[in-house]
């Protein structure tokens, strides 16, 4: 089912052209309060819709997905195999100062692993609850492993020129100094297409990465408005006045788009998400009327 305020034109013609489905976006993100950013690319067509595309943001979770994509790269390099295990510890050091800190599984959102410390999990399930349930714990551990510095210049080879991945998450110090990961909606968008292209590490990689992010538990922008056979498969990022999606849509015909939506200086946080649900379901219906 549509949200009732999506503005009507975007569902009663089929014929829109990009600059119509730009304009019932900008319109509908205009009502709220906050700055967005979008990044559509329609992998069929190569039809792109960009607003605010190069704006950085604080990337939350979304670093999550490059963090992904070096682990495939290092393992088919043979570093190590997926189904190495790493043991579970609550103790890792600060970019800031090299001081060490641990994680508060209240501030987390998955929680088994925090019953797991001394326990050894493979590299593979790591991965998979750190994107399907966002796990920071899993992400620290498996950054500690990677090292963030090899995830910017995978992503720099890959064509993502702006976004950081500087360190793991709720690295207060980092924070308080300004020593952020963050993204651009561009970035992202050129991360997915490389996902959907086959073109991230390789083939099957990239297939074994989308098998995953289809997989994800957050389901509250991209997907929320999108019929049923619509397929997702994305990554979330939020904290306080801050969510984002990235991922790539699969329609039942065959075709497939990315999109990411970017938000931060959310003062109505519930409200903005329902107006991003609602820009997702526009673009849907207007690849949909493109037949």
């Amino acid at each position: 089912m549509f949200i009732s305020s999506i503005p009507v034109i975007a569902f009663s013609q089929n014929n829109l052209s990009l600059a119509q489905l730009r304009l019932g976006i900008t319109d509908t993100l205009a009502a709220q309060k906050g700055i967005f950013a979008i990044a559509f690319k329609d992998l069929g067509s190569s039809d792109t819709l960009l607003i605010n595309e190069h704006d950085s943001f604080h990337a939350a979770s979304t670093m999550k997905t490059p963090v992904m994509i070096e682990i495939f790269r290092q393992a088919a390099k043979g570093k190590f195999s997926l189904s190495d295990s790493l043991t579970i510890k609550n103790e890792f050091r600060s970019v800031a100062d090299s001081s060490f800190f641990s994680l508060d599984s209240a501030d987390d959102s998955e929680h088994e692993i925090y019953k797991q410390i001394g326990e050894k999990r493979s590299i593979s399930d790591l991965m998979y609850q750190m994107i399907i349930l966002s796990s920071n714990f899993a992400t620290n551990l498996l950054i500690d492993l990677v090292d963030a510095r090899n995830v910017t210049n995978t992503i720099r080879q890959l064509g993502a020129n702006d976004m950081r991945v500087l360190r793991g998450v709720e690295d207060q110090k980092a924070f308080d100094r300004g020593l952020n990961n963050t993204t651009t909606a561009y970035d992202l968008m050129v991360l997915f297409e490389r996902i959907a292209r086959g073109k991230a590490v390789s083939k099957k990689a990239s297939a074994a990465m989308v098998k995953i992010l289809l997989d994800q538990k957050f389901n509250d922008i991209i997907p929320a408005n999108l019929p049923a056979d619509v397929k997702v498969a994305h990554k979330t990022g939020f904290i306080t006045g801050l969510h984002h999606d990235s991922g790539l849509i699969f329609l039942p015909d065959g075709r497939k788009y990315v999109l990411v939506i970017l938000s931060r200086n959310l003062i109505d946080e519930k409200t903005a998400v329902n107006a991003m649900a609602s820009v997702s379901a526009m673009i849907y219906k207007w690849v949909q009327g493109k037949k």
